[in-house]
């Protein structure tokens, strides 16, 4: 065992101070018991749940390949917060997410990546690239990059929409084997000339023993739904076996990304 932990912080949730209407899920700034804000993504919002797991395993995934990532915090809502709110549809919104949020520590003064104004070398692009096609996460493209600079620095945010495989949760094994078709829209694609070496770096650190630690961290009534019989331990085996798995037949994600990319140079 390698005794990786990812120790995450429980906060609670003491005051809602700003909504981010960016597309449907209405994420906010909130201030925790803690005195920091978070960005916090809400358990109901439109895809529930799962979206919060695919935020939590894809962050802290990244965290362990390298890259910076505002902590991450589960962040408690009790039934008396937001009545006051005025806004009827964000005051349904936090009915609908009393409990375990997830909270993402908030980057006061961040600005977005722009990739027509900061280029990234090819080994940082390339290791991007390959986590992303790896966590099959399809919100890095130019519309919509995901990444911050904060004090000169890059942080990946927002990995919600990795992991889809688990809006069906059918064939994971399957699902688990195929390239990453949408990686041909990655924003920094053209400059990932180092796949093979970027994923000979990134294995060696993503190992079982880490993917598992993380699985083992979702709180486990995240993980409790009712489209379908499985518990929470059976569907934390999935996600296990998904991911190490998909590192085992890495190599298909590779041999897709690699011909997306020889389409745009």
């Amino acid at each position: 065992m390698t005794g990786f932990d990812p120790e995450i912080r429980t906060v609670q949730v003491m005051r809602y101070v700003t909504p981010l209407r960016e597309g449907g899920s209405l994420p906010a700034i909130a201030e925790a018991d803690d005195g920091f804000l978070y960005v916090l993504k809400f358990r109901g919002a439109g895809q529930g749940t799962k979206a919060l797991i695919a935020d939590f395993m894809g962050g802290e995934i990244a965290r362990v390949a390298g890259f910076k990532v505002p902590e991450i915090v589960f962040a408690n809502l009790d039934e008396a917060f937001g009545r006051t709110e005025p806004d009827e549809e964000i005051q349904d919104l936090l009915r609908a997410s009393e409990g375990l949020n997830l909270g993402l520590h908030y980057l006061s003064g961040a600005i977005t990546f722009d990739p027509a104004v900061t280029k990234l070398n090819s080994t940082i692009a390339s290791r991007i690239v390959w986590l992303d096609a790896f966590l099959t996460n399809v919100d890095r493209t130019p519309k919509n990059t995901n990444m911050l600079t904060w004090h000169n620095e890059l942080w990946l945010i927002d990995h919600g929409a990795s992991l889809y495989f688990h809006h069906s949760w059918q064939n994971w094994k399957e699902q688990s084997e195929k390239p990453f078709v949408q990686i041909k829209d990655h924003v920094l694609l053209k400059q990932a000339s180092e796949l093979e070496k970027a994923g000979e770096e990134l294995i060696s650190v993503l190992t079982e023993d880490k993917i598992k630690a993380i699985v083992e961290a979702i709180p486990g009534d995240w993980l409790i739904s009712n489209d379908n019989q499985e518990t929470a331990d059976e569907k934390r085996e999935v996600y296990i076996n998904f991911l190490t798995n998909r590192i085992t037949h890495s190599a298909i994600f590779v041999k897709e990304a690699n011909h997306a990319r020889q389409s745009l140079i």
